[in-house]
């Protein structure tokens, strides 16, 4: 009872053979004097049929199997009586008639159905996994998963790279999100910090003359969880030694297009568009712009610089700005509905929401009564206004105004329908801000990370402006999402230490968190940058999902756990004491 075949190798060509298949009882019909069974297995299902006067034993047995018993079959492929085919099953032209049933294992009845389309808790699918990947959509991700990984290696490879594993034990660098760290016994008091990126490594290993690495990276963060995120996580990371921007965009661009084309899916344009950081905030409202959809953000102030209307002359005088969104055809929402978007937009942060409609013959609005006609004109032609559009405003600081509008872009799209399934649309945003201010902390942070390099012709605006320097830094966007993010790095001992100056840190904290690495730059650094995709995002997308856990084997919930094991849980006294560590009481 050896299987000699998958299900779904069953076709007509195997007819009159005889097969040894093993799986898993799908379903089970008894018709009388017929016993079908829909067989499964990793790669489908397929049909097979018990009858007495086939094998009396294989037929009494097969009447006592249950769903998700494990057995194993042998019989000889048939073609099934006219009329009888599933155009739904890739089999479903053949069926197998048994002569003999091996019951390999029995099973419980399953707290939920193996089947797609099922709306039971996640908590519950988590807690029996192993069931949940039974499914044909969620094996599919893994299948797809898996497909994707071998594509990116065996690209990469083809151009030169090699793959280098980093350590996972190494130390704790908690700029951004918090480590996760890891006691040792050796050296007692003192921790390993899991990686929340290759980072360091990569670079140094680029010191180290490797000049094309990769890894299928595992990462670490202890942050507070959403949709998208894990605290243990799958990257591609990259890193290549004398190149450029153009160098990194169009390699994996190439990659990109070849991964979705491996996984059966539409061909793209290449090159993928350009943003700045700038364009993307002022059109879109977000550096992560989806452009699956229109619905710019159009600016507004020049035309409305010398309004009467206090908002946002008030907003204009503290040098904000005034933008508007031109929802086209919404006209018709109820007062009802603009009011429930004006509440969003205060939920991110507006103080309140402007709006006028646009009617056949007159506007509708609170705010056109301290309007010149002139600006009225200019507002209608710069969003390209006609009867039957809703006219959304924010007026703010520019960071606010983005985010506001930003939201709502969205929420539009949302209640408009415009993003239909499959639909594909990448870009790159480049040209972020090397540093913000953290109020909170009085002091710049890096907004990629401390090791991208700036503008060369903004290194002096280090000691002068720090916020106005911009970064060679790049992100992909993928319908919204960041699927991978990089920069070129810095690579000279001196202005790598001028960043950490810059961002607040002393020398003496420089040297003890990264004096190895400022200790490599000595020894003949080459040029160097790379990039970093999620894994799990970029999967989720080309799955059509809407959380990442669906595309990892065993993720863990929004809580950070695991309900299956139990994972995080107590450990033993004992265990406790040989690590140097005492729990204290809540």
């Amino acid at each position: 009872m050896k299987r000699t075949h998958s299900a779904t190798e069953m076709n007509t060509g195997l007819i009159g053979q005889e097969v040894v298949l093993n799986g898993w009882v799908n379903t089970r019909r008894d018709h009388g004097g017929l016993i079908f069974i829909d067989l499964r297995d990793r790669s489908g299902l397929v049909q097979v049929v018990f009858s007495p006067e086939v094998d009396t034993d294989a037929f009494h047995l097969a009447e006592q199997v249950r769903s998700e018993y494990v057995v194993a079959v042998c019989g000889a492929v048939r073609e099934r009586p006219e009329g009888t085919e599933n155009p739904n099953l890739v089999t479903g032209k053949v069926e197998v008639y048994a002569r003999e049933l091996l019951v390999l294992n029995r099973a419980k009845t399953p707290p939920f159905y193996i089947e797609d389309g099922i709306e039971v808790d996640e908590v519950l699918r988590l807690k029996y996994r192993y069931l949940d990947l039974r499914r044909p959509e969620m094996k599919h991700n893994i299948m797809m998963r898996h497909r994707v990984v071998q594509k990116m290696r065996s690209y990469l490879d083809e151009r030169g790279f090699l793959e280098i594993e980093t350590p996972i034990l190494t130390n704790s660098t908690p700029e951004g999100a918090r480590d996760y760290l890891v006691p040792s016994r050796i050296h007692p008091g003192q921790f390993y910090a899991l990686p929340q990126s290759p980072q360091t490594f990569k670079q140094i290993l680029m010191v180290a003359g490797m000049e094309k690495y990769f890894q299928i990276a595992r990462c670490f963060r202890d942050e507070d969880l959403r949709a998208d995120r894990q605290p243990e996580f799958t990257q591609l990371d990259m890193e290549m030694s004398f190149v450029d921007e153009e160098d990194i965009f169009t390699l994996v661009e190439q990659m990109i297009a070849e991964i979705f084309q491996a996984a059966g899916q539409q061909e793209m344009a290449l090159p993928f568009p350009r943003l700045t950081y700038e364009e993307a905030m002022a059109k879109y409202g977000s550096d992560k712009p989806d452009l699956r959809f229109d619905l710019p953000i159009v600016d507004l102030t020049e035309v409305l610089r010398d309004v009467e209307f206090k908002v946002f002359a008030s907003a204009i005088a503290a040098g904000g700005v005034v933008r508007a969104i031109n929802a086209k055809g919404c006209a018709s929402f109820t007062r009802r509905e603009i009011d429930d978007l004006g509440r969003m937009a205060v939920d991110n942060g507006a103080k309140g929401m402007a709006w006028i409609i646009v009617g056949d013959d007159e506007l509708r609005s609170p705010i056109t009564k301290f309007l010149t006609q002139e600006q009225i004109d200019g507002l209608l032609a710069s969003l390209d206004a006609k009867p039957g559009d809703l006219l959304l405003f924010g007026a703010d600081s520019a960071p606010v105004v983005a985010r506001v509008l930003g939201f709502l872009r969205l929420e539009l799209a949302r209640r408009l329908d415009l993003v239909k399934p499959g639909q594909l649309k990448f870009c790159w945003v480049l040209d972020f801000p090397l540093l913000e201010y953290d109020e909170e902390e009085k002091r710049y942070v890096a907004v990629h990370h401390m090791f991208t390099a700036p503008r060369q012709e903004d290194i002096p605006l280090l000691d002068e402006n720090p916020g106005l320097v911009k970064a060679r830094a790049y992100d992909m966007v993928l319908n919204g999402t960041e699927i991978g993010g990089g920069s070129i790095r810095i690579y000279q001992r001196e202005v790598q230490e001028k960043m950490f100056s810059t961002i607040g840190m002393s020398s003496e904290e420089s040297q003890e968190r990264f004096g190895y690495m400022l200790e490599a730059f000595d020894y003949g650094t080459p040029p160097h940058g790379g990039i970093a995709f999620g894994i799990d995002r970029l999967i989720m997308i080309m799955a059509e999902r809407q959380s990442i856990r669906d595309v990892i084997a065993f993720p863990k919930t929004q809580s950070a756990a695991c309900p299956m094991t139990g994972a995080p849980s107590d450990v033993k006294a004992k265990q406790l004491r040989e690590l140097s560590i005492k729990i204290r009481e809540k």
